[in-house]
Parts: structure tokens; C-alpha cells; sequence
């Protein structure tokens, strides 16, 4: 009896043991897959690597890898917390794969979407497919939407064999880092960072059209998209898209700062400076690449005058609900400038309402450019981030041109 005993002891101590080690991921390359509510499968890619003993992964999506860290396991659970945009994964093993949900949590409520991740799958699409019959690399004038709900876009893409990677600049920003394939005539690319996840397939009717375009955002939005190459493709100066009333030369705020001290732009540290005002939310995946670039400008630029503020518009009005998304924010990207809870939200009109000498408000990020005698030199509507390419570069340039030129008047 008691080597009975004894057994069973065994047998349990092993189905721990093994419960344990299902538990921690497995290293190396794994392709994950959110259902949207059509059926479709939004792939994409992340690597698990094992830092001084701690589970790390990076997301990729072309050339960005987007590092999470923050991974709890129990038993055969495993939470993904994932840095911004206030989302994670539940998920349990199943197998050899993990599966569960990603939610994504809102004001008001949570949208999930079905997730399962198979670890050793490198593939994004398809793990063997046919060539493809074009290749279309370039620009493009690409459309999305129907009859009155146009928007206009521009098409940047970069093909190697049947590897697809670029993106879509729009006049609030781009879609980040996509990636993809083309097979045959059809083309696929997809994204996600923790707050947006897009799929993009089309035909390639031809060398010079794409038709047949779907566009699905998270579960359930899907919009139709074409396009046309045009090499000379490209959107409204973004300077030129946000202005102030008439009669107005400068902006005035008072708002709290995360720790609830207010700031003003009154404020002595102010005077006498280049100011640049930072409109932005957490949720917000194009004033992240603003703001990682912002702070090696800032480095740059603030020893020779200048000043940067964060004006944030979160998806409540409660600052004690809008603090620690913002601390969270502050912390991943180690920001030294002032970030400011306005009591605001992104909604239509919310803006110009905490800012209303704005004439009018296209959308997140805006940033507002100061000279140093405080009148309103530019305002800057969205943002092309890294994603893409000179694009981005272009945006530098010019962006510390203007800061040099405003720093040597007097």
C-alpha cells in the first residue's frame, strides 16, 4: 500500500512539474492570429527570448520590434500585459498553442478578440504560396471608404520576392509598420501594437491598380480601399491644416500635471523659450513614435531653449483614471518633459473646447510650435513616424530647421 501511495505522489509531482514548465513560453519565433467577427485571421509575428531569467517578447511588425515585458504565468495561464494602450492577453495552453483573448479595455466597456499563437511558425500569411505576378514597390494614391466618406490616402510600399512591407500616410498620421506578402495577384499586409490591430488584403488588377481593397480595424470595422501608382502622390501640407481664430497670435492653458501640480504657459520656465506643445493621448499609437522622437529632440534642443509640453487627452475626464496610463506612458519612454492631464477627451470637439482660440481640430497628433516672444509660429497635424521612411526624414529636417531658425531671432 504504500508504494502505492508512493505512486501516486509521483505521478502528481510530475503532472506539476510538467503543468510548470508548459508554462513558460517557449523561446524563438511564434505566429499569433486575432479573429475578426467576418472569420478572418489578422496574423502577425512576436519573439520570446529569456533575459537574466525573465520572459521577454517583441512584437514585430516590419522593421519594428515592439518589446513587452510585463508576462505572468499560472499554471497553464499565461497574462500579457501589454505596455500602452491599456490592453492584454488571457490565455491558456492548449496543446502546444496558446489560446484566449486580447482585450482591449475602453471607457465604457472592453472589445476582445479571439487569439491563438503557435510557437515555430515564422510565416506571417501563408507558410508555402504561389509567386507573386506583380511587384509594388512605390507610391500610391490609395482610397478608403465610399460616396461621401472618401479619405484620400498615400501608399508607401517596399516588395522583396513576395515580402511586402510599408504603410498609409493620412493627414492625422500613418498606419504604422505593416507587413506582408503578395501572392499571385493578391496582396496582404497587417499590424498590431497593442492598441490597433489592421488587415489589409486586395486584387492587383495590374502593374499600376489595386482593387477589391478591405480594410479591417479590430473585431468588427471593415472599410473598402483602391488604389492607382502615382509616383507623385501626396497629402496636404501639414502645416497648413490647423490654425488659430482671427485675431488670436497665442494659446493659454492651465491644466495639472500627473502629479496634480498646475502648469501654466505663464509659467517662468516658459519665457523666453521656444515652446513646443505636444497634443496627445496614451491611446494613441502615432503620438508614440512622436513622442520617442520628441525626446531625443528635446535632448538636442532644450540646452539651446527649448521647452516641451504634453497636453494629454485621455478617454476619460477623471484625472485619477487618466494618472497612471499617463505614468505608465511617462515611464516606458522616460520623458523629461511635463505631461499635463487636460480633463479632456479625444471626442469631436473636446479639443478646441480646453484650446479654443483653434480654429479647427483634425485629430491627435497636433503640435503647436511657439516662438520666444510666445506667439504661435506653426501648427504641425499628425505625424509620419520611422514607419515611413523618408517621409520621416523629411519631417526632421524641417522640423529642426524651424526650431534653429526660431531660436536665432531675437
Amino acid at each position: 500500500m504504500r508504494y502505492k501511495y508512493l505512486l501516486i505522489i509521483a505521478i502528481i509531482a510530475s503532472s506539476v512539474n510538467v503543468s510548470l514548465a508548459q508554462s513558460k513560453l517557449k523561446t524563438g519565433i511564434w505566429r499569433g492570429t486575432l479573429k475578426t467577427s467576418s472569420g478572418n485571421e489578422l496574423p502577425f509575428n512576436f519573439e520570446v527570448t529569456a533575459i537574466a531569467g525573465k520572459q521577454h517578447l517583441a512584437i514585430i511588425n516590419g522593421a519594428e520590434r515592439f518589446k513587452v515585458t510585463d508576462i505572468r504565468q499560472k499554471g497553464d495561464s499565461v497574462f500579457i500585459h501589454m505596455p500602452l494602450f491599456n490592453s492584454e492577453f488571457k490565455l491558456k495552453y492548449d496543446g502546444n498553442a496558446l489560446k484566449g483573448k486580447w482585450i482591449k479595455h475602453l471607457a465604457d466597456k472592453d472589445a476582445t478578440m479571439d487569439f491563438t499563437a503557435i510557437p515555430g511558425q515564422a510565416w506571417r500569411f501563408f507558410s508555402s504560396a504561389e509567386k507573386p505576378a506583380f511587384n509594388v514597390t512605390g507610391r500610391w494614391s490609395a482610397v478608403f471608404g465610399e460616396g461621401d466618406k472618401k479619405d484620400t490616402t498615400v501608399g508607401e510600399f517596399k516588395q522583396v520576392g513576395s515580402k511586402l512591407t510599408g504603410t498609409f500616410l493620412t493627414t492625422t498620421g500613418d498606419d504604422r509598420f505593416l507587413e506582408g506578402t503578395v501572392v499571385g495577384n493578391k496582396l496582404y499586409l497587417s499590424t498590431f501594437d497593442g492598441g490597433h490591430a489592421f488587415l489589409f488584403t486586395a486584387d492587383i488588377s495590374d502593374a499600376k491598380t489595386i482593387i477589391n481593397g478591405k480594410y479591417y480595424s479590430g473585431y468588427s470595422s471593415m472599410d473598402k480601399w483602391t488604389a492607382v501608382r502615382n509616383n507623385n502622390a501626396k497629402l496636404p501640407d501639414a502645416y497648413s491644416l490647423t490654425y488659430l481664430k482671427p485675431g488670436y497670435k497665442t494659446i493659454a492653458f492651465t491644466f495639472p500635471d500627473i502629479n496634480g501640480k498646475k502648469v501654466s504657459l505663464s509659467d517662468a520656465r516658459f519665457k523666453n523659450k521656444v515652446v513646443i506643445v505636444q497634443i496627445l493621448g496614451s491611446w494613441c499609437p502615432n503620438c508614440m513614435d512622436e513622442t520617442s522622437y520628441l525626446i531625443n529632440y528635446y535632448k538636442k534642443f532644450h540646452p539651446k531653449g527649448v521647452e516641451i509640453v504634453g497636453l494629454a487627452y485621455e478617454r476619460t475626464t477623471d484625472f485619477a483614471k487618466s494618472k497612471p496610463t499617463l505614468e505608465q506612458l511617462k515611464a516606458r519612454f522616460n520623458i523629461p518633459y511635463p505631461l499635463l492631464i487636460t480633463g479632456f477627451t479625444p471626442g469631436k470637439g473636446d479639443p478646441q473646447k480646453s484650446l479654443p482660440m483653434l480654429a479647427d481640430f483634425k485629430g491627435f497628433p497636433t503640435t503647436i510650435i511657439i516662438d520666444k516672444k510666445g506667439n504661435v509660429s506653426k501648427i504641425h497635424t499628425g505625424f509620419s513616424g520611422p514607419g515611413t521612411g523618408k517621409y520621416y526624414t523629411e519631417f526632421v529636417a524641417e522640423f529642426e530647421k524651424l526650431t534653429n531658425d526660431l531660436l536665432s531671432e531675437k
